[in-house]
């Protein structure tokens, strides 16, 4: 007869400590994410105050964005465990569908100064 305390008994497929050590990393990684939330919240409100010019915010807010989006993919999505052609296979086309996108942007907006020159 199964003993109905431990339902979930046959599910572990990892040790006790095991189980810590993971519990620790993700409160770890939501700390980390926690913090830099907070950065840019704080940023946010305080960057006029501070004389920041808006363009350094922008790259700020930027690079703190990819990198929050590295810590969810490599830890919550345990992409940072998987073999390298695994990863290169997921992040590869959307690195090159940022920089694509980077260059529509960078293109358009010189693009929009070389019409006001003509008309």
């Amino acid at each position: 007869m199964q003993d109905s305390n431990e339902p979930y008994k046959y599910a572990q497929h990892h040790s006790e400590e095991e189980g810590k050590k993971t519990r620790r990393m993700i409160w770890n990684m939501f700390w980390v994410l926690l913090a830099i939330t907070s950065i840019e919240v704080g940023l946010g409100i305080k960057w006029k105050d501070w004389d920041l010019s808006w363009h350094l915010v922008k790259m700020t807010f930027i690079v703190m964005t990819i990198g929050k989006a590295y810590f969810i993919v490599a830890y919550y999505m345990h992409l940072k465990h998987e073999r390298t052609a695994l990863q290169n296979t997921i992040i590869i086309p959307y690195a090159m569908l940022a920089l694509y996108l980077m260059y529509i942007v960078f293109t358009e907006a010189t693009f929009t100064d070389y019409l006001d020159h003509f008309f």
